[in-house]
């Protein structure tokens, strides 16, 4: 039980519980915007459509929605929800995106290290760079 508990107090584990939940939150929201402002002014433009009632009957018996026709429990291809959740990913994946790119960009970026040795051309060990003889080999450096 004690390494359970230690496990489960490990920051990553918190930190991947904490992200889970945000990012369903997330993701609830995203939806929102897609399915209620978002696809209603885009299905307009394209000669309102409302993309969540497209679908495939496969069955014989004709349905004015895809509610009417789950209502009756026919088969149908539901493309038109297949196509709202294809762009609820897009938007949250280039949300994600540019999130990624910021925190990036507000990272510290490691200072330089200065260089203090050099290797040496015939032994190839690493000395000073201002040594003039090498240490290991004792060949002269100069010119």
């Amino acid at each position: 039980m004690k390494d359970f508990k230690e496990f489960i107090m490990r920051g990553n584990v918190v930190d991947l519980a904490v992200g889970i939940i945000i990012g369903g939150a997330f993701g609830k929201i995203i939806s929102s915007f897609v399915s209620d402002i978002l696809m209603p002014p885009l299905g307009l433009i394209l000669g309102k459509i409302n993309f969540s009632d497209l679908f495939i009957n496969l069955s014989n018996t004709a349905y004015p929605s895809v509610a009417a026709a789950k209502a009756a429990g026919a088969p149908t291809i539901n493309y038109g929800m297949f196509i709202n959740t294809v762009i609820d990913f897009l938007i949250v994946a280039f949300a994600i995106y540019l999130m990624i790119v910021q925190i990036n960009r507000l990272k510290k970026k490691p200072e330089a290290v200065p260089v203090t040795t050099k290797d040496c051309p015939f032994c190839f060990s690493s000395i000073p760079l201002k040594a003039v003889r090498c240490p290991h080999c004792t060949s002269n450096l100069e010119g």
